[in-house]
C-alpha cells in the first residue's frame, strides 16, 4: 500500500469521525470538566482520540493485517483504547489505569517478541532476556504516561507527538522498514484530523484515549526502530526522539516526591503549567515547547549514531539549561512581556471591507486552485492500482453527495476536498516528471498561492471573527514543510522536485482549500466541481490502465 493514499485515509477518517463523535459526546459521558488544575474554563468534548485511533488503526489493518507484530500492536492499541474512553467518562484510578495500560502492552513484548535488547551503554546480550522484557514492559507504560502528562495545553500532546512521528517515519525510511512506515504515515494522519478540532482555542480534546495511543504507538516505534529495524543506531537516541515529554514526567515526579505528595496525584508543575504561570500566552507556551522538542529531534537526527554518552549529555544539557532556567525564572518572578502582546499574530491592515488587497488574492485562489487540480489530474499518466481505486471511492461519494443534494457538514467536506487533493498530488508529483520548465511554472504558481493565502489571512476582515487565522497548528505546520524540505536536500530547486515539492505542493493547496471552504464564498462551488472532475478523470484514466 503506498504512504500517500495511507495518509489521506487517515486523515479523512479522523476528520469524519470526531464531528460524528462530538455530537454523542454528552450521552456518551465523554465531556472533560473544568477544574482548578485545567486550563480549560467551559466544558469540552473528549472524543478526539477516537478520531486518531481510528484514522490510523484502520489503513494499518487493511495494510499490515498479514503482520505478526503488527497485529499484537493493533490489539493493544485497541485494549488501551478502551480503557482510555472508561477512563475519559469515570476518571478511573491511577492503578485500573496501571492494569490497562499493562494488558496492552505485554502482546507486544511476549507474543510479537518486541523488546530491548540492545541497551545503552551496555552493549547487546548482556541483560538476561526475562529482565529485558520486563524493562520494556516498564519503558513503554512509562511512554504511555509520559505523553498522557503532556496532553495539558490546546494542540500540545497531539504536536509533540506529531514531530516525533516525522523524525521516527524519516529514520524508518532511510532503513527500509515499509510496515513500520505505514504506522507511522498512518497515525500521523489520524493526528493531523484530529489538530484541525484541538487548535486553541480547541472545540475537542483527545482525552486519554487518545494520549494513551499515541504515547504507546511512539514507544512501539522506537523499540521497533533501534531494536530490529536499524540496530545500527545508538540506543541513547531514544532519549532525543521521545524528547520533553520524558524529561517533563520524570522533573514532575521528583518535585511531588521531594515535597511529600502522591507521585500520582496530578497538580499544575508541568512544563506547561510553569510557563504559563511565568506570563506565555497559550498559543506562546505550545509554540516554545514545539520549538524546544525541535531542538531534541534535530539532535537526534544528526547524532543518532554518536556514542551514548554523547548523546545523554546532550539531553540532560537541555534539559538542565529549560528547567534550571524556569526555577530560576519562577524565584525571581520574571514575567513574559513582549512588545508585540496584543497585536495579534499578524495586522489585519485596517481592512473593513473587500478592497483590492483582500479581492484580488481570493478571486486568484477561487479559480487558481481548482484549475491546478484538474490540470494535475489530466497530466497523470500512471495510475497505480490503490491510488485509483481511492479515487473511483471518492468519485463515487461525490457524485452522490452532489445527485441528492446532500448537505454535507463542513468538516467532511473538508475530508473529501483534502483527501482528493492528497491523491492528485501525490499521482502529479510521484508518477510523473515534469520537463524543466513544466516545473518552473508549477514552482511559480504554488508560490503565488503561497503568496496569495497569507495575504487573505491578513487583510481578511473576517479574521476579526477568528474564523481563519494563524494558530499554533499553522507553526507546525510550517516546521513539518521545513523538515521535510531539508530532509530532501540542503537547498529547495525553483521546480519543487520529489518529496519536498510533493509536501510543499500539499500544504499550500491543503491551506487554500481550507480557506476557500472556510470563508463561504459565493465560488465555492467551483472547488467541489474540480475535485468530482479531478477524481472523475483518474478514475477513468485507472480503468483504462487496468
Amino acid at each position: 500500500m503506498e504512504f500517500l493514499p495511507v495518509l489521506a485515509m487517515a486523515m479523512a477518517i479522523s476528520l469524519v469521525v470526531i464531528p460524528l463523535m462530538v455530537r454523542h459526546a454528552v450521552r456518551l459521558g465523554l465531556i472533560d470538566q473544568p477544574d482548578p488544575r485545567k486550563v480549560h474554563h467551559l466544558p469540552i468534548p473528549r472524543v478526539g482520540g477516537a478520531g486518531i485511533v481510528l484514522g490510523a488503526l484502520i489503513p494499518v489493518g487493511v495494510a499490515l493485517r498479514d503482520e505478526p507484530l503488527m497485529l499484537t500492536y493493533i490489539l493493544g492499541a485497541i485494549v488501551l483504547t478502551l480503557f482510555g474512553l472508561w477512563d475519559d467518562r469515570k476518571e478511573l484510578g491511577h492503578y485500573v489505569k496501571f492494569i490497562g495500560q499493562f494488558a496492552a502492552v505485554v502482546p507486544v513484548v511476549y507474543v510479537g517478541d518486541l523488546y530491548v535488547t540492545h541497551f545503552p551503554f551496555v552493549g547487546e546480550g548482556v541483560i538476561p532476556e526475562a529482565t529485558a522484557r520486563a524493562f520494556t514492559l516498564i519503558a513503554l507504560v512509562g511512554m504511555i504516561n509520559a505523553m498522557n502528562h503532556s496532553d495539558g495545553l490546546d494542540g500540545l500532546a497531539g504536536g509533540e507527538a506529531l514531530l516525533s512521528l516525522g523524525v521516527l517515519g524519516f529514520l524508518f525510511f532511510l532503513s527500509g522498514a515499509s510496515p513500520a512506515l505505514i504506522v507511522v504515515v498512518a497515525t500521523i494522519g489520524g493526528v493531523f484530523g484530529f489538530l484541525r478540532y484541538n487548535t486553541h482555542p480547541a472545540g475537542v480534546f483527545m482525552g486519554d484515549a487518545g494520549s494513551q495511543f499515541l504515547g504507546f504507538t511512539i514507544g512501539f516505534l522506537l523499540i521497533l526502530l533501534t531494536q530490529q529495524a536499524e540496530p545500527s543506531l545508538s540506543p541513547a537516541v531514544v532519549l532525543l526522539i521521545v524528547g520533553l515529554p520524558v524529561a517533563d514526567i520524570l522533573v514532575v515526579f521528583w518535585k511531588r516526591a521531594t515535597s511529600g505528595r502522591n507521585w500520582f496525584r496530578a497538580t499544575r508543575n508541568h512544563v506547561h503549567h510553569r510557563l504559563l504561570q511565568l506570563g506565555f500566552l497559550h498559543h506562546e507556551a505550545v509554540i516554545l515547547i514545539y520549538l524546544i522538542q525541535l531542538l531534541f529531534l534535530v539532535a537526534a537526527i544528526w547524532l543518532r549514531h554518536a556514542p551514548d554518552a554523547y548523546l545523554l549529555g546532550v539531553y540532560l544539557g537541555v534539559c538542565l539549561v529549560l528547567f534550571g532556567g524556569m526555577s530560576l525564572a519562577e524565584r525571581r518572578a520574571w514575567r513574559f512581556e513582549p512588545i508585540w502582546r496584543g497585536q495579534g499574530w499578524m495586522s489585519a491592515g485596517g481592512a473593513d471591507g473587500f478592497h483590492w488587497r483582500v479581492r484580488a488574492p481570493r478571486r486568484f485562489l477561487e479559480y487558481g486552485i481548482p484549475l491546478y487540480l484538474i490540470a494535475s489530474s489530466l497530466r497523470v499518466d500512471k495510475i497505480p492500482v490503490d491510488a485509483a481505486t481511492t479515487a473511483s471511492v471518492l468519485f463515487a461519494v461525490l457524485l452522490l453527495a452532489r445527485l441528492s443534494n446532500l448537505r454535507l457538514h463542513a468538516s467532511v467536506r473538508s475530508a473529501l476536498v483534502f483527501a482528493a487533493s492528497t491523491v492528485v498530488i501525490y499521482l502529479s508529483h510521484d508518477y510523473l516528471e515534469l520537463p524543466a520548465l513544466a516545473g518552473m511554472v508549477e514552482g511559480c504558481v504554488l508560490a503565488l498561492f503561497a503568496v496569495s493565502i497569507v495575504a487573505a489571512m491578513r487583510y481578511s476582515p473576517r479574521r476579526r471573527k477568528r474564523e481563519f487565522v494563524p494558530t499554533a497548528m499553522d507553526f507546525l505546520v510550517v516546521i513539518a514543510l521545513v523538515l521535510a524540505i531539508v530532509a530532501q536536500g540542503n537547498y529547495l530547486e525553483f521546480g519543487v522536485p520529489g518529496l519536498a515539492g510533493m509536501i510543499f505542493a500539499t500544504g499550500v493547496v491543503f491551506y487554500g482549500c481550507e480557506l476557500l471552504i472556510t470563508e463561504r464564498r459565493e465560488h465555492r462551488h467551483l472547488l467541489d466541481l474540480a475535485t468530482l472532475l479531478a477524481m472523475a478523470i483518474l478514475t477513468t484514466k485507472g480503468l483504462l490502465t487496468v
